[in-house]
């Protein structure tokens, strides 16, 4: 039987359930059968929306790029980010993905005018008063390693902060740090937007 689960990674936790080293892993937070596994990956330094499942299918139909499922990043970033930086990222920037540049797709992105409603990061972002942020909104339909810190850094404002909150339909809701909920093949697929074969 496939289970599913909705679940918010916190800072500085690896997406997977084996351990490495001394860091903690999803496995010091999350209590699930031992077949369940991450779809797709959030850096160790990344926070946010993982979906967790035993459904082999559906790692394919979510991270095959010809489906493009939106996901959807809050980044704060160094420095007041200006309209031309936005309009870069939107359009598409040169990064580097081992060792060869790659140009990503056209993607949303937009700034933040107030500071948006997010958990307390532990340990907080060391705040620097003679250095400004920003907070912006990034909407992809592709993830290459690392990809939204590659672009925040090319459009000359690197990332302090990166949150996902959305896959398609799928949102962290009401979750905290470190918590998650189950939920069923219909509502997933249906949220996702993936026809049930």
């Amino acid at each position: 039987m496939n289970n599913y689960f909705i679940a918010y990674k916190p800072f500085h936790v690896l997406c997977q359930f084996t351990s490495e080293g001394n860091k903690k892993t999803l496995k010091d937070f999350f209590d699930v059968p031992r077949n369940i596994y991450p779809v797709g990956r959030l850096d160790y330094d990344s926070e946010g929306l993982i979906i967790l499942t035993n459904d082999k299918k559906l790692n394919h139909l979510l991270l095959n790029p010809v489906h493009g499922h939106e996901r959807e990043y809050w980044v704060q970033v160094e420095g007041l980010i200006s309209h031309e930086a936005i309009n870069k990222l939107i359009n598409g920037i040169a990064i580097n993905i081992d060792g060869k540049m790659f140009q990503t797709k056209k993607c949303k992105a937009e700034k933040f005018f107030e500071t948006p409603l997010v958990h307390q990061r532990i340990p907080p972002i060391r705040f620097r008063k003679n250095l400004p942020d920003s907070w912006i909104k990034i909407i992809l339909t592709e993830g290459k390693n690392r990809q939204v810190r590659k672009m925040t850094a090319g459009a000359g404002h690197p990332t302090l902060r990166l949150i996902r909150t959305r896959i398609e339909s799928v949102t962290l809701a009401q979750l905290q740090p470190g918590e998650m909920k189950s939920v069923s093949q219909q509502e997933l697929y249906k949220l996702l937007k993936i026809q049930k074969r």
